[in-house]
């Protein structure tokens, strides 16, 4: 059997109707030379249907079990499992334009063999970066694109060499977010090349404009931002931008004049970057990623 030149690593949990419409437009990908590896983190057996009805629409898929649940360990046993040369990483909730996948195959095989290719998160409307190759010296200054795990597609092999993603960051954990911005730090560190790529194109609903300040939003924000300070003492980013980090949710409302939720949310914001930011330097001196054995079985084997 052929190889797959790409493997899609899909984890998820706790979703089921959403896989459809990723499924669906997976099937209609102009480029088919790719496998989904399903790394399920349900303790139940919800995800059956669908994987088996993306078998129907003629996806090659693979689905393994992995417990306990955590975002950046489960995509790592899938890149373990991952058998084509690039892989890429859709949330359960995305969808992906038709030509995807053969704008990334034409992207990868142009003549400077990038490591690496971020795609346009098309509901986000971001400007497209300048210059088209990410730096280590803009990144650390959190200069460049924002890195969202669902349009970052890179060579497997980077994996290997760079050890993954820090399953200490991220969904489900106490720094709660910061896996996907310190995977492309660590590979930009290693000498990878990260470009970007305007014409590859994926979808991903986004919340609406108006900004949630109740306190459960609060909360949920200071959580996230413990993985941002995680970042600034791992990668020891400088001085000013660990300053502007911290100062900036907060003077972003008074500058506009709000002084209510606005404020909280932006204060709940610069506690949790401090929180994370002397947690890590606390608790953690190791700068390789962690990665916790996890349980894995293959559904049907």
């Amino acid at each position: 059997m052929r190889k797959p030149d790409v493997s899609l690593i899909l984890a998820t949990v706790g979703r089921t109707d959403e896989l459809g419409r990723l499924f669906d437009s997976l099937a209609a990908q102009t480029f088919s030379n790719f496998e989904v590896i399903v790394v399920d983190q349900n303790t139940d057996d919800r995800l059956l249907p669908h994987v088996e009805r993306a078998k129907y629409l003629g996806i090659a898929i693979r689905h393994i079990k992995h417990h306990p649940p955590n975002l950046a360990a489960a995509r790592n046993a899938g890149i373990d499992m991952a058998r084509g040369k690039w892989v890429g990483f859709p949330d359960d909730d995305c969808w992906y334009d038709p030509r995807l996948l053969e704008t990334l195959a034409a992207r990868f095989a142009c003549p400077d063999k990038p490591t690496g290719i971020i795609v346009r998160w098309v509901e986000q409307d971001e400007q497209p970066m300048s210059p088209a190759a990410l730096s280590w010296k803009r990144s650390r200054a959190f200069r460049d694109i924002a890195v969202s795990s669902i349009t970052l597609f890179c060579q497997r092999a980077l994996f290997k060499e760079i050890g993954g993603f820090d399953s200490r960051l991220g969904v489900g954990q106490w720094f709660g977010a910061g896996e996907e911005t310190d995977i492309a730090l660590r590979a930009l560190r290693a000498g990878a090349h990260l470009t970007y790529e305007p014409r590859g194109e994926v979808h991903h609903a986004v919340g609406s404009s108006t900004p949630d300040t109740s306190p459960q939003a609060r909360k949920a924000a200071r959580h996230r931002a413990r993985g941002t300070g995680a970042l600034y003492a791992k990668h020891k980013l400088p001085a000013w931008v660990i300053a502007r980090g911290i100062l900036a949710p907060v003077l972003r409302p008074l500058m506009k004049g709000s002084f209510g939720g606005q404020l909280a949310l932006g204060y709940a914001t610069a506690r949790g970057r401090i929180d994370g930011m002397l947690a890590w330097r606390r608790e953690h001196t190791d700068e390789r990623p962690h990665r916790p054995a996890g349980r894995i079985k293959e559904v049907g084997r």
